[in-house]
């Protein structure tokens, strides 16, 4: 039953290849979305070893956080562009799962994840989510839950619909983004260090918007990690 069933897997795969996200060519079939070429030369960013690194600079002075980092540093024309045009234009939400759960083997038994009571991924407008049928951050945070054993909480938000963000500036992003989450339920939180995920961090101005919204919660403390980081 084994062989018919291999056969038939080698068959289907004529048809309908399985094909990295990254580079685009064909799996193995030990590889899951991402193939061995392209894990092994990812642009990582090792931030999560350096409490002084780019991502952290970038929100140092707006909101009081913990740890900022990212997993990957974005660059047009790379892997990393391709694996976030994928999960975000191509219905790929396994992509964002996938580095999630290898940024979590990552993390795993690291001082930026000590103590942490939930993974909290910053959230699209309902509109804009279901015409995606997914929220990119929430995949990347339940691959990194899948790694840490940490809960996801999605309690956080987004209840007004906002304007791509793309080429406005800090300060027209920053006004963009005043007033749009809110914390649904915060039972549970009070006293508690949660890890807020993104899929980018560009100028900070969301997960911003996000943080200032968690912190009305009485004791609560952030971290913040993203998937990629660009300059």
């Amino acid at each position: 039953m084994n062989t018919v069933f291999r056969y038939a897997e080698d068959f289907f795969s004529l048809f309908f290849p399985r094909l990295c996200a990254g580079c685009g060519k064909n799996l193995f079939k030990n590889e899951e979305v991402i193939c061995t070429d392209c894990v092994y030369h990812l642009p990582y960013t090792d931030f999560h070893h350096d409490h002084d690194n780019a991502a952290a600079r970038q929100l140092w002075g707006r909101i009081p956080f913990n740890h900022a980092y990212a997993f990957v540093y974005f660059y047009k024309g790379s892997r990393v562009q391709n694996l976030m045009h994928q999960l975000k234009y191509n219905n790929k939400p396994e992509v964002a799962f996938k580095l999630g759960e290898m940024y979590g083997l990552k993390l795993k038994g690291t001082r930026p994840i000590e103590n942490l009571a939930a993974i909290i991924p910053v959230p699209l407008h309902p509109a804009k989510q279901k015409k995606r049928g997914y929220n990119q951050s929430e995949f990347f945070a339940k691959g990194l839950a899948q790694s840490l054993d940490i809960p996801v909480n999605t309690d956080l938000y987004r209840n007004i619909f906002t304007d791509t963000q793309t080429r406005k500036s800090r300060f027209v992003r920053y006004e963009n983004m005043k007033n749009v989450f809110v914390v649904k339920n915060s039972t549970g939180l009070e006293n508690k260090h949660v890890l807020l995920v993104d899929d980018v961090i560009t100028t900070g101005a969301t997960l911003e918007a996000c943080a200032n919204e968690l912190l009305k919660i009485n004791g609560l403390k952030i971290s913040i990690a993203t998937i990629a980081f660009t300059n």
